[in-house]
């Protein structure tokens, strides 16, 4: 035991999940990887993957890797929201359901952390790399590495959300974490602490994917497309850029400043000595707000292009729109 305190630190073996659905949850998802590792060992395919898409800067490959990752992840919290729809059924006076309140609390905050910043995210992301060079006559992206590193701290992230499934636990704050309930005096374990780093991580990915493709707008347009010819997708995606540009800084000094009170005793959002939980609640619908349309303008841009195009007319008010 001294030798593996000496390994693992304060790591133990309560650390793994103890209620059964969350036991059958963490076998499948080690099964899955097993199998999955084990059939590209098989067909010897692990030189071709890292020669041609992990290690890849082309933004069409990317593209596909995201999307790839949040169909994974999207499978993840369908089966979160399955389990809260099955508990909120057989759940009654009699019965506890299927999982604990403190179960389902976490699975509530998996669920939206991996709705809104691994499938949502993802899904726009991984179209925008494949179309918006496409749509302007750009050979690549402005940065193709840049492009590469923002892929794979999103992936970061979402290891880090899968992991707590294993080992620990995740966030009991639900998606937005708002504090008191997120501070080391009501979330003493470490759950907070994988909700934290999972979005500050994917969240520096993302803004470095904004910065990114406003660049590539600005800067790598045909010869003669000025911003007014450009397609109204492409526009969809400037000003999602721009607002990904002024809220994920907001996510990320929020997120730092909680982290801050957790680890080193700080005080920003708990009520004693000067801190206040309402600040915390402003900072983070800063971020929250746009991100609303960070998600949705690409959407519009999509359906303003394919019902333009399939109509065979001319979109109505594009002056007005853009």
């Amino acid at each position: 035991m001294e030798l593996f305190a000496n390994i693992f630190g304060r790591l133990s073996l309560d650390a793994l999940p103890h209620q059964m659905i969350t036991i059958v949850g963490a076998i499948s998802m080690v099964v899955g990887a097993f199998f999955v590792i084990a059939l590209i060992t098989y067909l010897k395919r692990w030189k071709w993957l890292w020669r041609e898409w992990f290690t890849s800067l082309d933004a069409k490959k990317i593209g596909v890797m995201y999307i790839v990752v949040a169909i994974v992840m999207l499978i993840r919290g369908g089966g979160d929201a399955l389990m809260m729809r099955a508990q909120q059924a057989l759940a009654s006076g009699d019965s506890a359901g299927i999982m604990s309140a403190d179960t389902y609390q976490q699975v509530f905050s998996a669920h939206g952390t991996i709705m809104i910043f691994f499938v949502g995210m993802g899904l726009m992301f991984g179209l925008i790399n494949w179309v918006l060079p496409l749509i302007i006559g750009a050979r690549d992206v402005a940065f193709p590495f840049l492009n590469s590193i923002s892929f794979w701290l999103f992936a970061a992230g979402m290891v880090l959300v899968n992991m707590s499934l294993i080992i620990g636990e995740f966030s009991r704050g639900g998606w937005l974490g708002y504090p008191p309930l997120t501070e080391l005096a009501y979330s003493p374990g470490v759950g907070v602490d994988y909700w934290i780093w999972a979005i500050q991580i994917a969240g520096v990915g993302s803004l470095l994917s904004g910065i990114n493709f406003l660049v590539t707008i600005l800067k790598m347009r045909a010869p003669g497309m000025t911003l007014m010819k450009m397609p109204i997708f492409a526009w969809s995606v400037l000003v999602t850029t721009i607002l990904i540009i002024f809220a994920f800084p907001v996510l990320t000094a929020t997120l730092g400043m909680l982290s801050l009170d957790r680890l080193m005793g700080m005080h920003f959002f708990t009520s004693g000595f000067g801190g206040n939980p309402m600040m915390y609640i402003n900072l983070i619908w800063a971020w929250g707000h746009p991100e609303v349309y960070i998600l949705v303008l690409p959407a519009f841009g999509i359906f303003s292009e394919i019902v333009a195009t399939f109509s065979q007319k001319k979109l109505f008010g594009y002056t007005s729109m853009v």
